[in-house]
């Protein structure tokens, strides 16, 4: 697989951008989760453990292949820490070899020269790490006084965008590291952004005046479209709630470890559904269906995709979901919103 190029990856993502305004019958973004294990133990964080294996690799690409049945857009690996899969270049390829977008979330300590340079072969388009402080700390050691080494290597090998995103909020001792990290970001050439913590549902913990204003200094820096795509996140840090329409579960999925699709990483168990048994009539109900978690949510990805579809097609209340088991709503309530096909 040829590496990406700046417009290459440029071409393809207005092509998806189209594809995504013109139909919502297709999932624009899937995080996929190659295995559960990390390296490290943040304390904020419910997404790791430190004993799975890695899923098998004939099993990952069955999954991926799934996804391009879909007509997925973007697919992005998470963890865990994926970069400890030992195929993770394999599961990248393929993603591209259905022409999908590519994309890593890695807590950045696996990016010597070498795995920088195969990343590349293997056609990664964006990577982002999360960098919580300056140095390590008992709530994280994804530090800049440790990664600042793996930043250079990314710095001069790395054909892919990378973003360096900084957290404000609950559990982050220092608040102004957020503004050195995202300095050294933007020194090195990377793009940066500044994300809010949640807690152990996804939901908003609000910030204090102090961490208020650091969160407005760094998105300043950030280019303008990550300013224009965020914006729900200036509601949430002033304690308000955010009114949108979240598309989980349809536009957005997330498929865990054990193959099944969730609302989110911090909505495990809804829907639940194998990836292999998902269906476009799942995807519909999701689509319609209004989240309960929505108002107070700090998921970026999630706020994003849902942008793609805030002017169009009104979502049903969780009160009307009515069949037996509590999973979904009734065929002709799906039909009564969006038409029968």
């Amino acid at each position: 697989m040829p590496k990406a190029s700046s417009f290459s990856r440029f071409t393809r993502g207005v092509k998806h951008t189209v594809k995504a305004f013109a139909s919502t019958k297709h999932p624009v973004l899937v995080h996929i989760v190659p295995m559960r294990r990390c390296n490290l133990a943040c304390a904020y964080c419910n997404e790791y453990d430190k004993t799975s294996d890695p899923v098998p690799i004939a099993e990952m690409l069955k999954r991926i292949d799934r996804l391009a049945e879909f007509g997925t857009s973007v697919v992005t690996i998470s963890g865990g820490e994926p970069m400890m899969h030992p195929e993770i270049y394999e599961i990248i390829a393929r993603i591209r070899h259905h022409g999908m977008i590519a994309g890593l979330i890695s807590n950045g300590y696996y990016f010597q020269p070498e795995k920088i340079k195969k990343l590349n072969e293997a056609g990664l388009d964006y990577l982002q790490i999360s960098i919580d402080n300056v140095t390590p700390d008992e709530v994280s050691k994804k530090s800049l006084k440790v990664l600042d080494g793996k930043l250079k290597n990314l710095a001069e090998h790395a054909k892919f965008k990378v973003n360096i995103n900084s957290v404000v909020g609950g559990g982050v001792a220092n608040p102004d590291e957020a503004l050195i990290i995202a300095n050294r970001a933007l020194e090195l050439g990377f793009s940066s952004t500044v994300g809010v913590i949640h807690d152990e549902m996804g939901l908003n913990k609000g910030l204090t005046d102090h961490e208020k204003r650091v969160y407005k200094e760094i998105k300043a820096k950030g280019s303008r479209s990550y300013a224009r795509w965020n914006w729900f996140q200036d509601e949430l840090v002033e304690g308000n709630e955010y009114k949108w329409r979240c598309r989980a579960g349809a536009r957005y999925l997330y498929v865990c470890e054990d193959g099944l699709v969730h609302w989110c990483s911090q909505q495990r168990g809804t829907p639940g559904i194998s990836i292999h048994e998902y269906s476009r009539e799942d995807m519909k109900r999701e689509y319609i269906t209004e989240k309960w978690c929505a108002p107070t949510c700090t998921i970026q990805c999630v706020h994003q995709v849902g942008h793609l579809d805030a002017w169009r097609d009104p979502q049903i209340s969780m009160g009307d979901y009515n069949n037996r088991n509590g999973k979904g709503l009734k065929k002709d309530t799906v039909a009564q919103v969006l038409g029968a096909e």
